[in-house]
């Protein structure tokens, strides 16, 4: 493994070259490839496969993955945008400038810029976008009042291009909680079609959606930034392990994101005619443990002896998984900092621990049939998972270590549509997903995931200590206060045993010769951008 030096960790992915590092995520479907089996592209179409996240469709009001794919797709962009260093840097807006106390920013919009339609993007249209998104995220689940509260007051001023935002409350740095992907700015009055033909800025608009197949894409005329790199861009959807390595080998495809399976993504790497790029993670998966009232895991003894049933390392250091993951017990990777080195683990492997704490617990099998019983009846946990960045795998693994002391689970497969409703909707016992925990720059909005007066706490967790924590830690301007709070909250996190968490886990990108430039940004927010080019290209 090649060793990152602290300029080149900071950087990620700045200058990359074919990196040696393991990192998977998403697969792909044989069905999905073109039917012609023909060669991927002239130099002048690129042709890009990827894991389908809900039904592929772009409306960043209904759901979380939906507002990721218009960014992803390089459809629509944000006033700014993350860099290598997960650091806020202009995009559509030129600068941003705070007053009040940090509950009041100017935002200076460039000049120039054009939706896709030919519409100019004043500050009026900026309004009306951030405006929409706020209104009509009430019917999804995309919840973007996370990034822009409902009572802040936006006024535009499109003489002097800029937009004013005021709200109640304080934001440390608002240009980062705009640059998430649910607050692209979209034309709102020029779309037609909010769920597969958004207006953006981007250097690709949409041409023509197939269902659960993908996009054609064409050039923006339009585009702000350059002529747009390639004059049309194929998206095509894959799910099953090894599709898109099959695909790029044969030459259908020339662009794919993260590959998870580890013989697939060892050969690709040994072969000279692909470049494999990595961004060191901010990836965390893991389950959500359902404490709801009435369900099995709201027993903390039964949530702590299944963290000790566990082994966490060996699974992730398994020929499954193939180092894919970094081991560890908390829900902020250990890349990151925040005091994870500091961290107590009461729940490391040890099965008779758990068996014991079950005895103990009165959790035991009193019939004989090797499920233990909770409230007089065998304990049957319902677990949740999809086939992307191995969560399957880890699910199949936690499913025979828990059966091995007496913890019976049931498991359900299937997209990460199933996944996220069933999410919502609390039909869960085990919930296994992957998070990006630096949304909006930094881990405050995913850490809300546990607070108990969110309304995407999911999960029911529930603590007075950690609410406390929270409630200083996103309104803190202090950043040596912020990492102190990021670590109490992760501490209560595993000593209540809120989390089964799999590991921490990197992103990539894989490409053929015929591509000359691409970038994999540590948030996995952009994947077809104007900065992936033909080869041969200047």
């Amino acid at each position: 493994m090649k060793k990152l030096s602290k300029k080149s960790a900071a950087l990620l992915v700045a200058g990359l070259v074919t990196c040696s590092l393991l990192a998977g995520c998403g697969g792909g479907d044989k069905k999905d490839a073109p039917k012609d089996g023909g060669k991927a592209a002239s130099a002048k179409t690129l042709t890009f496969g990827c894991q389908m996240y809900s039904d592929g469709l772009i409306n960043p009001a209904s759901q979380v993955n939906c507002a990721w794919n218009v960014s992803r797709f390089g459809i629509g962009q944000t006033l700014f945008k993350f860099d290598d260093n997960v650091k806020a840097v202009p995009q559509l807006a030129e600068s941003a400038t705070p007053s009040d106390g940090n509950k009041t920013w100017t935002f200076k919009l460039k000049k120039g810029i054009k939706f896709s339609n030919g519409t100019e993007m004043t500050a009026t249209k900026v309004k009306e976008s951030l405006d929409w998104i706020r209104e009509a995220g009430k019917k999804g689940s995309s919840n973007p009042t996370k990034f822009l509260d409902a009572g802040a007051v936006v006024t535009a001023d499109d003489a002097a291009g800029t937009i004013t935002i005021k709200s109640e409350k304080a934001y440390p740095d608002m240009p980062a909680s705009l640059a998430d992907p649910a607050m692209c700015i979209i034309d709102v009055k020029g779309t037609k079609n909010f769920d597969s033909g958004i207006i953006g800025t981007g250097p690709y608009m949409v041409k023509t959606f197939k269902d659960h197949v993908g996009y054609e894409m064409v050039a923006n005329p339009y585009y702000w930034n350059g002529k747009p790199p390639y004059e049309e861009v194929k998206i095509m959807f894959m799910g099953d392990a090894s599709a898109k390595a099959n695909a790029l080998r044969a030459g259908q495809i020339d662009l794919a994101e993260n590959i998870m399976n580890v013989a697939d993504l060892k050969a690709l790497q040994a072969d000279k005619k692909f470049t494999v790029q990595i961004a060191p993670g901010t990836r965390c998966g893991f389950s959500w443990m359902n404490m709801r009232e009435g369900r099995p895991l709201a027993n903390k003894a039964l949530r702590q002896a299944v963290l000790k049933a566990i082994d966490y390392k060996t699974i992730c250091k398994s020929n499954t998984i193939g180092g894919l993951y970094t081991p560890g017990p908390s829900v902020i990777p250990s890349s990151l900092g925040y005091g994870f080195d500091k961290l107590k683990n009461p729940y490391e492997y040890d099965p008779e621990g758990a068996k014991k704490i079950l005895d103990e617990a009165g959790i035991k099998d009193t019939n004989g049939d090797g499920i233990r019983e909770l409230n007089g009846k065998n304990i049957e946990l319902r677990y949740i998972s999809y086939a992307n960045r191995l969560l399957n795998d880890f699910s199949d693994a936690h499913t025979q270590y828990l059966k091995a002391v007496g913890i019976g689970v049931k498991s359900e497969y299937g997209s990460s549509d199933d996944q996220w409703t069933k999410l919502v909707a609390g039909e869960y016992d085990f919930n296994n997903n992957n998070w990006n925990v630096m949304i909006a720059g930094a881990p405050t909005v995913y850490m809300a995931n546990w607070y108990s007066k969110n309304k995407d706490n999911f999960c029911g967790f529930k603590s007075d200590a950690y609410d406390k924590a929270y409630e200083e830690l996103r309104s803190t301007m202090d950043t040596k206060r912020y990492a102190e709070l990021m670590q109490q909250c992760q501490q209560i996190l595993i000593d209540e045993a809120a989390v089964l968490v799999d590991g921490y886990y990197n992103s990539c990108i894989i490409y053929n010769e015929k591509v000359g430039s691409a970038h994999m940004y540590p948030l996995d927010y952009y994947w077809i951008t104007d900065e992936i080019k033909p080869a041969g290209a200047k």
